[in-house]
């Protein structure tokens, strides 16, 4: 007798149902980005300035002369990206994805080569060309990413699962990073191993490919990825017009400061923090597993997102979480010493602020592709690879503003990377206090962005919502005719 096949549940259009796959799937392919993006964020600054001692002002100095690379590499190759019409075998979001991939593998591993003892021109030059390549496949990876989930459904309560599952692979991309690197990269003086770094390059960046290709594989695309223009005149894309869109999109503009906001404060605290340990607690190794107390909240109110958002809306959500870790980056001012008391009470602050943080970091994405789709309400145009990757150039703009600018900071504040985790006692309390201000200045301005910039609210979604659901339908019946 042979064996029933299960037959695949479609729905109205002829595509699989949507269902957790696609969650699984997306999610899969953020912690690919996030087997790069963490291991680079969390560790290049200690790797550079005291396991390669480049010193604190060539560090800064080199950092920002990289991003402005971005100028160029994130709204060009959106603009490519979006202007690309041609027929690829996987699909266009697909077919790129898989080279950003590939080339984030070998970029991140060239980046983390471990020759403290080379000259310093030499160690210059891998920094800059590591960091230029690296960030030039993450973009080419990062960007059809963060758009796809436009293309793989319109409906709102399913975006907000796609992108609460996305920060669930953000969030294991980051455990491992975060937590693993400073017990298996810091020895018992608390300095750090670069070989060590190496090896974990390695390992990270084929878990990331392999997690790239689960989702290639997997994910459902359910919306013409060409629908570049929606309108019945058919124009040229003009990537300056496209530009001058995004500054006129409250929504896209608001979701991007506040992502900002998150990069400058928390990515830029990241040396800071890891110095705070090393020379304050006196601790480098459980740094990360305390900074990964700040997102076990997140699966308090996990359960519970969907029935959250479609109650209060998405932007209400994050507002109300954002102020919530503005009370807990306020904790950190407590004073609380270097002991066991400090040490609590630095967990607690996290606690809120991680609370808090939740929200909006389990709800972000949704925001941009409410933000994506309002481009299109507004000026008939689905520009989703220019929109998405001028958010992402901002995004990574702070990525690159936040450290070089608090690198800087630490120096005046007495920090001295040849030094390594021997800083005086004056100069790890600085970084205490430097990273409650990090903190608190985050978590305000990502409140102001999204209660007070951010203007797609509930009621204002659904009908958007609604209207290009009937666009798109009459679209597709006149190319049908």
């Amino acid at each position: 007798m042979a064996k029933k096949v299960k037959e695949k549940k479609l729905d109205a259009n002829g595509y699989r149902k949507f269902g957790m796959l696609d969650k699984v799937s997306y999610a899969a392919g953020d912690l690919g980005c996030n087997m790069s993006f963490a291991l680079k964020s969390s560790i290049m600054a200690i790797f550079w300035t005291q396991f390669m001692a480049l010193g604190e002002e060539m560090y800064a100095t080199l950092l920002l002369i990289v991003q402005a690379w971005d100028a160029i590499n994130d709204p060009l190759l959106g603009s490519l990206f979006d202007a690309d019409k041609r027929k690829y075998k996987r699909g266009k979001f697909k077919t790129y994805i898989f080279i950003g991939a590939l080339g984030l593998l070998f970029s991140g591993l060239f980046f983390f080569l471990p020759l403290p003892n080379a000259p310093l021109a030499m160690r210059c030059i891998l920094f800059v060309l590591g960091y230029v390549l690296w960030d030039a496949f993450y973009t080419v990876a990062n960007v059809p990413y963060g758009s796809m989930m436009s293309v793989i459904t319109t409906d709102g309560a399913e975006r907000s699962e796609l992108s609460t599952w996305r920060s669930i692979g953000s969030m294991f991309g980051n455990i491992v990073p975060m937590v693993v690197l400073p017990i298996i990269c810091y020895d018992a003086s608390n300095e750090l191993k670069g070989e060590v770094v190496f090896i974990a390059a390695i390992i990270m960046g084929v878990i990331g490919l392999i997690s790239f290709i689960f989702m290639l594989k997997t994910t459902e695309i359910r919306v013409e990825e060409n629908s570049v223009v929606i309108s019945e005149k058919k124009q040229k894309f003009n990537p300056i017009k496209a530009f001058g869109n995004f500054m006129k999109n409250r929504a896209a503009v608001g979701a991007t400061l506040a992502a900002m906001a998150m990069f400058i404060g928390m990515q830029g605290s990241t040396s800071a923090t890891t110095v705070l340990f090393q020379s304050y607690f006196g601790n480098a190794k459980i740094s990360g597993i305390i900074m990964l107390i700040s997102y076990l909240p997140m699966f308090l109110f996990m359960p519970f997102l969907k029935k959250i958002v479609n109650k209060y809306g998405k932007k209400e959500a994050c507002a109300a979480g954002a102020a919530v870790s503005t009370f807990g980056a306020l904790l950190l001012f407590l004073p609380l010493g270097n002991g066991t008391a400090g040490l609590i009470g630095y967990v607690v602050a996290q606690v809120f602020f991680g609370l808090g943080l939740g929200f909006y970091t389990c709800v972000s994405w949704a925001l941009m592709a409410d933000a994506i789709d309002y481009n299109e309400w507004k000026n008939h145009t689905k520009e989703e690879g220019t929109v998405y990757s001028l958010h992402s150039f901002f995004r990574k703009l702070a990525q690159g503003i936040g450290p070089s600018a608090v690198i800087a900071i630490m120096g005046l504040l007495g920090y001295d990377g040849k030094l390594g985790a021997a800083q005086p006692f004056e100069v790890a309390e600085n970084m205490k206090w430097l990273v409650a201000a990090l903190y608190t200045f985050s978590a305000a301005v990502m409140f102001i962005s999204i209660a007070f910039v951010y203007d797609l609210n509930k009621k204002k979604v659904a009908e958007m919502s609604a209207e290009l659901e009937e666009r798109r339908a009459a679209a597709k019946i006149a190319d049908a005719e």
